[in-house]
């Protein structure tokens, strides 16, 4: 399997992001840079969900060169709900999508590696969860997370937010649609 020239891009400009992360974020994008180099297998079928429709509006939050070229390979995506998602509570049911790009059912299947994307609509939130490997967000828009450890917080264009493993974190949208990417060394 060789990958595209808009995902090696792709991957570039988020190492980039991820090498601005500092402390104990640091060391987990440092393992996550350098899997990112090892070739997983071919993955998902794309799929999308009405909520992705709030995508482009996202990227123009930010904007930059990140942005950009998530851009490039969002359409490839299998966009999911949840999977504790229920049709009870419809607003985050509809209002939300996420999608794997390295890992299980991702664009490609990565052992050890799990980098994705959520987008929520305006006004969701993202319930309380945890697990076991420690995660680093980057937000392609501004929105807000919380953990344990925290307050909400946006961290703002060029921030990070920083899970210890298996720490009871959350993040929600504002008035604007919310778009962040995942990563999970596993």
């Amino acid at each position: 399997m060789t990958r595209s020239a808009e995902l090696t891009t792709f991957l570039t400009t988020l190492g980039d992001a991820l090498g601005r992360t500092t402390g104990a974020a640091a060391g987990l994008a440092g393992t996550v840079i350098a899997r990112m180099a090892d070739l997983g297998t071919p993955g998902s079928t794309p799929s999308r969900l009405p909520v992705c429709s709030h995508i482009p509006a996202a990227l123009t939050a930010y904007g930059g060169p990140l942005a950009a070229s998530f851009a490039a390979i969002e359409g490839q995506f299998d966009w999911r709900r949840r999977a504790s998602a229920t049709p009870a509570d419809q607003p985050f049911y509809d209002g939300h999508a996420n999608a794997t790009i390295f890992g299980p059912g991702g664009l490609e299947d990565h052992p050890g590696l799990w980098i994705g994307a959520t987008i929520m609509a305006p006004h969701i939130t993202y319930p309380d969860h945890d697990h076991p490997p420690a995660e680093v967000y980057i937000p392609l828009t501004p929105g807000e997370w919380w953990n344990a450890d925290m307050e909400w917080t946006d961290p703002g264009p060029t921030g990070f937010i920083y899970n210890p493993p298996g720490i009871k974190h959350a993040m929600r949208s504002g008035a604007a649609p919310s778009l962040a990417l995942w990563v999970l060394p596993i």
